[in-house]
């Protein structure tokens, strides 16, 4: 995998982990959200700032991004659509 990919694999799988969709996680960071897919595809060189910044949100330090991912398995989808108001975890 070259780094553009693993950076991508692994912002995924951080970001469905945590339930954050593409939106929000772009929101919080101050980014748009079509860059945010384009990192996860690998179609990006992304910069350290933005790294920083979406580490940050993830809560996670940036070289935890950098990792060579050991599953290979993709990680689920979130459900797509936006969540009704009042819809709370079931």
């Amino acid at each position: 995998m070259d780094a553009r990919s693993i950076i991508g694999w692994n912002l995924r799988s951080l970001r469905v982990e945590r339930g954050l969709s593409q939106e929000r996680l772009a929101l919080a960071a101050g980014i748009d959200r079509s860059y945010v897919g384009r990192v996860e595809r690998g179609s990006e060189n992304v910069t350290v700032s933005t790294l920083e910044a979406l580490a940050g949100v993830l809560s996670v330090p940036v070289a935890r991004l950098l990792e060579e991912p050991t599953e290979h398995t993709r990680p689920d989808p979130l459900p797509s659509g936006r969540k009704r108001k009042g819809a709370g975890p079931k």
